[in-house]
């Protein structure tokens, strides 16, 4: 699968759990490096969910890790907390935000 394809998939997710974001809110910038590289952010607001190609303007959190990583997150098969803690993951900006993170992937 490639990562337009698993950020194809989340929105759809995403877009499923409607009032389970809730708390979820703000702008989650995704940049991903090696094969398959993008940047993405998914932006969780009252009006929805939104899953863009590009950069934010806004981001209250950037995600950055390889794309296979990021595959491998968002399969379920790779924890965030265990990304982050092993280096996979770093984030900047908006700790609270990526606190949140295992509940918008997954």
């Amino acid at each position: 699968m490639t990562t337009a394809e698993v950020f194809a998939d989340l929105r759809v997710r995403l877009e499923n759990k409607g009032a389970q974001l809730a708390n979820s809110q703000g702008v989650y910038q995704f940049s991903l490096t090696g094969e398959d590289d993008g940047n993405y952010y998914v932006s969780v607001s009252d009006s929805g969910v939104s899953v863009v190609e590009g950069t934010a303007e806004n981001a209250g959190v950037t995600i950055s890790m390889a794309a296979e990583d990021f595959k491998a997150l968002a399969a379920g098969t790779l924890n965030p907390m265990s990304a982050f803690m092993g280096g996979k993951l770093s984030v900047t900006g908006d700790m609270s935000l990526a606190l949140k993170l295992q509940t918008l992937i997954a």
